[in-house]
C-alpha cells in the first residue's frame, strides 16, 4: 500500500469534481455545538482538495487548510485563492506546522483513517486553545442497502483488491474516542450525489484504492461500472447516498 499522503496525487482532479460535499445541517451543527463563527480560526486537516474548506469559510471563520499532498493542495489553493480568510500550508495531523495555542476548532473530513491517532492527538493538543474543539466528519454508505450499493459494493470487492482494508479503518470509533480522550458525541445527516455515468465513474476513481489505467483489473472494473450504472440509471443518473457522519467534542478544556 503506497504512502497514505501521496496516494491521491493522480486523482486530484476526480477527487475535486466527484468527491461528495458535506449538507450544510453538518456546518450549523459546528457552529452550534463547536463553536464554528466569524471569529473562530479552523484548522482543516488533510483538507485535500478544498470541500470541506470552502464550507467552513462560509462562516466568515479563518480557515488554515493543512494538506501534505502538494497536487491535492495546489488545487485547493486555486479553487480558493479568491477568499480572504483561507490560508494554506504543507503539514500533516502529526506536524501541523501551525504555532501553538492558535486555534478554535480542529477539523478532518474523510481523512482521519490515514493519521497516526497518537501523534495527531498530541499536535491537536499543541495547536488548540484552551476550550477548542474537534470534529471528524464521514461520509458513508447508509445501513440500508439499495440494489445499487449492493451492486456496487460487489464490483468493487471484485476488482479493488485495498477496498475492504481500507474502508474497514473508515470512522473507526474506538480510533476517533482515543484522539479525543474518551468522550465524543455523534451527529448524523442524510446526503445524497446524483452522477451520470461520467460523475459516477469520476466518484469511483477519487478513490485511493481503485485500480488506475494499466492496472489489470482496470478495464473490468469500467466495464462492470458501466453495467451497473445502467442497470439502476434512471433517466440517465443514478443517486449515491450516503450517512454524514460528524463526531465532535472538546479537545482542550478551559481553565
Amino acid at each position: 500500500m503506497s504512502a497514505p499522503t501521496e496516494r491521491f496525487t493522480s486523482r486530484v482532479d476526480s477527487y475535486a469534481r466527484c468527491r461528495p460535499s458535506y449538507p450544510q445541517a453538518a456546518i450549523e451543527l459546528l457552529t452550534a455545538r463547536c463553536d464554528l463563527n466569524a471569529a473562530a480560526v479552523v484548522a482543516d486537516i488533510g483538507s485535500g482538495t478544498g470541500i470541506l474548506t470552502q464550507l467552513l469559510l462560509q462562516s466568515g471563520a479563518t480557515v488554515i487548510g493543512v494538506e501534505p499532498n502538494d497536487a491535492m493542495r495546489a488545487a485547493a489553493e486555486a479553487q480558493l485563492a479568491g477568499a480572504p480568510r483561507f490560508a494554506s500550508v504543507r503539514g500533516s495531523a502529526e506536524a501541523t506546522t501551525l504555532p501553538g495555542d492558535s486555534v478554535d476548532l480542529w477539523v478532518a473530513g474523510q481523512a482521519f483513517h490515514w493519521f497516526d491517532v497518537a501523534r495527531a492527538r498530541a499536535e491537536a493538543l499543541r495547536v488548540i486553545r484552551a476550550g477548542g474543539y474537534g470534529a471528524l466528519l464521514w461520509n458513508e454508505r447508509p445501513h440500508e442497502t439499495s440494489a445499487f450499493l449492493a451492486d456496487y459494493e460487489a464490483l468493487l470487492l471484485r476488482h479493488a483488491a485495498e477496498y475492504a482494508t481500507i474502508t474497514a479503518s473508515r470512522a473507526n470509533e474506538s480510533s476517533m474516542r482515543e484522539f479525543f480522550g474518551g468522550r465524543m458525541e455523534l451527529a448524523t445527516f442524510a446526503n445524497e450525489q446524483t452522477l451520470d455515468f461520467a460523475g459516477l465513474t469520476g466518484r469511483l476513481m477519487s478513490s485511493s484504492y481503485a485500480p488506475e489505467p494499466g492496472h489489470p483489473e482496470y478495464a473490468p472494473m469500467l466495464a462492470g461500472l458501466r453495467q451497473v450504472f445502467e442497470r439502476h440509471q434512471r433517466s440517465g443518473a443514478i443517486v449515491f447516498p450516503y450517512r454524514t457522519l460528524v463526531y465532535f467534542g472538546q479537545l482542550r478544556a478551559l481553565g
